[in-house]
């Protein structure tokens, strides 16, 4: 009994010690927690990047598509050229895996049924412009939807957010404005009739000529801008070395078929130079947009992996901490059950107020002296007696 009493207040701050330990768990914990969801809500960000990017990348022959068939159709050919019903059936095969996702379903609903009609549109070169007009302005728009929607247009990486805005914004804007372009230079040298519908039909086309011509000029200058951003301060190390070839190719394309439609109006339309210039520009659009999808898609491969990496780290930290922490409990435990207990000052005090006795002694009596003489054996004298 005295050695438990004695014990207590040991036991006591052994507990109080484990409880402690246990109780700094929590916070660490609650730190790892934040940790882990911060990881993983980049994770799944970085991811839904990578689906917009693959959207846009089947949206990209659409656009090319889409200008052919323009083309061809105020040339007189009813029949939807085959580039356009392949690139069709790519981003409807994209937008089933991914439209859920990127909400994109009803957008490409809308426009695929739109595309179906172009080779139906009847009346004159303007109204059949009109109706391709029309189309290639919802790809846009879906365009900026998937940017929207899968985050692309909100990175925080420099090199990221400038490559997104080339390939989304900048290049199919380039495109869908350069072949507006050639397409209404060929309109106005073809404008036919008496005086008043001959000027009826250049207030109309000319104005949209000229805004073409400033629209591809500005959105060059825009790709260009946005292609240098990333150059200037991105991770990747080919970036530079594969965009240098693409973008000198693409440029002289755009230019040499600005230069065949006469913007300037000096001279006719060159079809011939336009149609060379077209064919150069389209190889191009192919490699930069390439290029393009190729470094944004490593860029975000790398992300992916340094959060993996971080994620592993958060593990092992975490697993250090609690098996830090269960090694201090038990270490208490443990600890306490192995020490001798040694009687303290007060426990020799309450023994030493305890009367001898037992066996050939005095019983139970207490002495006020220590006991001597007779005393001692109280049955000396009768032995002693006996013998006399």
């Amino acid at each position: 009994m005295a050695v438990s009493v004695g014990n207590r207040p040991s036991r006591v701050r052994s507990a109080l010690a484990a409880v402690l330990t246990v109780l700094v768990l929590v916070p660490t914990g609650f730190l790892f927690m934040r940790l882990w969801q911060d990881i993983e809500a980049q994770r799944d960000s970085t991811k839904l990047e990578q689906q917009g990017v693959e959207y846009l990348t089947s949206l990209a022959p659409l656009v090319s598509a889409l200008a052919e068939a323009q083309s061809t159709a105020l040339q007189g050919v009813s029949a939807a050229p085959n580039s356009l019903t392949a690139a069709v059936a790519g981003v409807a095969s994209t937008d089933q895996r991914l439209g859920d996702t990127l909400g994109t379903h009803e957008r490409w609903t809308g426009l695929r049924e739109k595309i179906g009609k172009l080779p139906g549109v009847k009346g004159d070169s303007a109204q059949i412009f009109q109706a391709h007009v029309e189309v290639t302005d919802l790809v846009l728009a879906l365009y900026r939807s998937v940017i929207d929607k899968s985050q692309l247009g909100r990175d925080r990486d420099n090199d990221i957010s400038h490559l997104q805005a080339a390939l989304g914004v900048d290049l199919p804007g380039t495109v869908v404005q350069v072949s507006r372009m050639g397409d209404l230079s060929l309109m106005v040298a073809d404008i036919k009739g008496n005086a008043q519908e001959r000027a009826q039909a250049e207030a109309t086309i000319i104005p949209q000529f000229g805004a073409a011509v400033q629209t591809v000029n500005a959105d060059v200058a825009n790709l260009t801008d946005n292609l240098q951003g990333a150059v200037d301060d991105t991770r990747s190390g080919t970036l530079s070395g594969n965009l240098v070839a693409t973008v000198d190719s693409f440029r002289r394309g755009v230019e040499s078929f600005v230069r065949g439609a006469s913007p300037g109006g000096t001279a006719a339309p060159n079809p011939a130079a336009m149609a060379t210039a077209q064919s150069q520009l389209q190889t191009s659009l192919g490699g930069l947009a390439g290029v393009l999808v190729r470094e944004m898609n490593g860029l975000l491969e790398d992300r992916l992996d340094r959060l993996d990496a971080r994620r592993i780290e958060t593990l092992v930290a975490f697993g250090l901490a609690v098996l830090l922490a269960l090694a201090a409990i038990i270490a208490q435990l443990t600890g306490r059950r192995g020490r001798p207990v040694l009687p303290t000052d007060a426990d020799l005090d309450r023994d030493m107020s305890v009367p001898h006795g037992g066996p050939g002694l005095a019983g139970n009596r207490q002495y006020d002296h220590p006991p001597y003489g007779d005393d001692v054996y109280p049955t000396r004298r009768e032995r002693s007696g006996a013998l006399r």
